[in-house]
């Protein structure tokens, strides 16, 4: 079992997290027509959305409250209250997710208690969806705001349509809930980390559909943020996306399937709003976990896997063998958000690789089944000295590791939010057999290139005259000393 070393340093020197307050955002923007309102300052919304902008290369629907000094100190419900009215008044968003800053939770804001402010000055604006998060950025790490987003969005918009005291209130004939679950026989709710990229989503979706079944994402970043042209000229508002009135019939659904530890308090609360039955995957990145996803989706559907994933499973095993004298035993070290973390740590373990350095920006229990004695709660520097002392060969996380990488003078997979110096990062697949194929391929290349020569052998008597290396050290003597001829 893994053990957390806490932070011993009074600052961050390049830091890793990106904050709890652009994780939540994130959740939102899932979401058709929806809005994410960062309760802070403008600088707080300005710097999300640049990390959004250059990870996705995409426009980034986002608001602020605009925070001053005067609000910081003397209270700014008054912002929120006006920010609401002017987005439902000019954008008409189907939903706004209100998350905070470390300004406004430093300052004491309740968010809650200005959304009902919002709803008794402005009644005309009820049909417009309201979703609260207090998710300040002094806590938790990305992953931990979606998942503070998620667990919000569900218990504020899928009605509760099941209660575990139900059975006993139908004997009694007093039913309070009506239960829904199977209704919809094809439809299965899919909940995922905030780090499966589109990629990894995308595979997600074809596979449930190779089953005859039909995927709801909550939330649907594939259709979102995949990188797609809108037909519309200009819309202030998401592109694609889950619509709310979907996601109310998350309850009919005859099963969720879950990816990740990060967003399992998220997924509790469906099942206990719903009682449809939850199916937990630490993540998609092995083949035993590709295999039991797989085994999950043929239960639920009664029919056989695919010939076509027998075949990728087949080239999986391929690779492996192909790409193991170059990953195996290799020593590498990673800086990343925990879900994430726990994936490579399970593919690069299969491989035979080694992990020698851990980092993570916020602690976590999910880490503590890694294969690593001790995991780092850090930055950036943390990750470069550990690696440095460990001789890692290998860097793994997002683009901010590349100074770190190119100091150490190994190569970087990145991997991770946020990507900036690489094109089509954010689409890139790690799940199922063909993502797990090409990351392999990555990884071997990268061994490959940049792979140190042992460097050839001089023998001591290579630097000496040429009858000395015949003859050995003789003098004058010559040959004759042995002697010859």
């Amino acid at each position: 079992m893994a053990d957390l070393l806490k932070r011993k340093k009074a600052l961050s020197v390049s830091p890793l997290k990106a904050s709890q307050t652009i994780g939540a955002s994130l959740a939102f923007l899932g979401f058709s027509r929806s809005m994410p309102l960062m309760h802070g300052s403008q600088g707080c919304t300005a710097f999300a959305k640049v990390f959004f902008v250059r990870h996705f290369r995409e426009p980034i629907p986002l608001q602020t409250t605009a925070m001053d000094q005067v609000t910081s100190v003397m209270g700014a419900d008054d912002n929120i209250v006006e920010a609401l009215r002017a987005i439902c008044e000019k954008n008409r968003p189907s939903i706004i997710g209100l998350v905070t800053t470390g300004l406004a939770e430093t300052q004491g804001a309740d968010i809650n208690l200005a959304v009902r402010q919002f709803r008794k000055q402005y009644p005309e604006f009820d049909n417009y969806y309201v979703v609260a998060v207090n998710s300040p950025d002094f806590s938790g790490c990305f992953e931990s705001g979606f998942a503070l987003a998620l667990k919000a969005i569900i218990e504020t918009l899928v009605p509760q349509t099941y209660a575990p005291a139900q059975s006993a209130l139908e004997k009694e004939g007093t039913t309070e809930f009506t239960h829904r679950v199977g209704l919809r026989s094809k439809q299965v709710n899919v909940l995922c980390h905030a780090n499966l990229t589109p990629g990894d989503l995308e595979f997600i979706v074809e596979s449930i559909e190779s089953f005859g079944l039909r995927p709801m994402l909550i939330p649907d970043l594939l259709g979102s943020l995949d990188g797609h042209l809108s037909s519309e000229t200009y819309n202030p508002l998401t592109t694609g996306g889950l619509a709310v009135d979907d996601l109310k019939t998350a309850g009919e659904s005859i099963a969720s399937l879950v990816v990740g530890h990060s967003i399992q308090a998220a997924a509790k609360s469906l099942e206990e709003r719903t009682g449809v039955p939850n199916y937990q995957f630490d993540h998609l990145m092995t083949i035993d976990e590709v295999d039991r996803w797989l085994d999950t989706l043929r239960k639920l559907s009664g029919k056989g896997v695919p010939v076509k994933y027998r075949k990728h499973r087949q080239q999986v095993q391929d690779a492996m063998l192909d790409t193991h004298f170059m990953i195996g035993s290799t020593r590498y070290a990673m800086a990343s958000d925990p879900d994430l973390l726990i994936g490579f740590d399970a593919l690069m373990t299969s491989m035979g690789a080694e992990l020698v350095a851990a980092v993570i920006p916020a602690k976590a229990k999910s880490v503590e089944v890694l294969s690593i004695e001790h995991i780092q709660i850090g930055d950036m520097e943390d990750l470069e000295q550990l690696a440095k002392a460990e001789q890692a060969q290998l860097l793994i996380g997002n683009s901010h590791a590349s100074d770190s990488a190119q100091r150490l003078s190994i190569p970087l997979l990145r991997a991770g939010f946020p990507q900036y110096d690489l094109l089509g990062g954010f689409q890139r697949c790690w799940s199922g057999y063909r993502g797990i194929q090409q990351t392999l391929f990555d990884l071997a290349n990268m061994m490959v290139a940049h792979h140190q020569d042992i460097s050839a052998y001089h023998s001591v008597y290579s630097q000496k005259p040429e009858a000395q290396v015949l003859y050995g050290n003789l003098g004058d003597k010559g040959p004759n000393a042995w002697g010859g001829h």
